[in-house]
């Protein structure tokens, strides 16, 4: 029960990443490489709130989400908008996105050096539950709400709301979504926003549960964001919070039965296995592109 319950905690974490790639995609037909620099990023900003802010770090992880839709919409801005007339503009975005993230990792170096930054001890009380005869900490019950509240807080968004039929109709046809009235390019900054922010959320509480944020953490993360969606179902939001939570407690138990060096090894297999038998992913359809 003590491992499957701390697989269910670091998949959130992986999940809300990957819900970040997934929408990007799912909507926009884009892959943000520059996804994984905005979760480092954020992980040090939000170390800086709490350690020379002060702020508590309740109070930090909103600032860190709007600074992560910041972040989203100079990505956005800067990498994919002047390369949308090119016929290719799919690559071409790819490529821009992979420079953009070297940059903005460069200048964390810059600011913050090379070496690991950690929150203050105090930084987030160490109450802990017994639940079924384990161990569950007040951080990973936070963790696991505020991941589900903001996937499923997203899923309405999408679905329900006046911007999600834009961000439908952009998914579905952007020259037409343009003739109907959408504003196309505003949906788009806004996808990247609220993309970023999520990483951003997901790399401060990555940092507050390994208590350390390096400026490597973001690779260490984006090849597992990259497989959860392509499980999930390309585009599918459900699907990377159930591609996440697979891959969370894939490498918890992978690591207590075998030894961590298998962790890697069994939790991608298990996916590829997934996809042997099921190649569109767990939500996937026959479109390759859904919301």
């Amino acid at each position: 029960m003590q491992q499957l319950l701390n697989g269910i905690f670091i998949g959130s974490i992986y999940a809300l990443f990957a819900v970040g790639f997934a929408l990007v995609f799912g909507i926009l037909d884009r892959l943000n490489l520059a996804h994984p620099a905005v979760f480092a990023a954020s992980a040090f900003i939000g170390i800086e709130l709490v350690t020379v802010g002060g702020l508590p770090f309740w109070a930090a992880l909103p600032a860190v989400a709007v600074v992560g839709a910041l972040l989203g919409l100079i990505v956005e801005r800067v990498a994919f908008r002047p390369l949308k007339g090119r016929p290719d503009a799919h690559f071409a975005g790819l490529i821009s996105s992979i420079a953009v993230a070297g940059m903005l990792i460069a200048l964390l170096q810059w600011r913050y050096g090379a070496e690991t930054r950690r929150f203050p001890a105090d930084a987030f009380p160490a109450t802990r539950f017994d639940v079924l005869g384990a161990q569950v900490t007040l951080l990973q019950v936070v963790i696991v709400a505020v991941c589900l509240a903001l996937v499923v807080g997203l899923t309405w968004l999408v679905a329900r709301s006046r911007l999600g039929r834009g961000m439908r109709a952009v998914a579905e046809n952007p020259t037409a979504a343009r003739v109907l009235g959408v504003n196309v390019d505003r949906v788009t900054a806004t996808t990247f926003a609220i993309s970023a922010a999520l990483g951003a959320v997901a790399g401060a509480l990555f940092a507050m549960n390994v208590n350390s944020a390096q400026l490597t953490m973001g690779s260490a993360i984006e090849l597992k964001g990259l497989a959860i969606i392509v499980v999930g179902g390309m585009g599918s939001l459900p699907g990377a919070l159930v591609g996440g939570l697979l891959l969370g407690v894939a490498e918890v138990f992978a690591v207590q039965y075998l030894g961590s060096a298998w962790r890697d090894l069994i939790a991608f297999a298990l996916l590829f296995g997934i996809l042997l038998l099921r190649p569109q992913g767990l939500f996937g359809g026959r479109r390759a592109r859904q919301v």
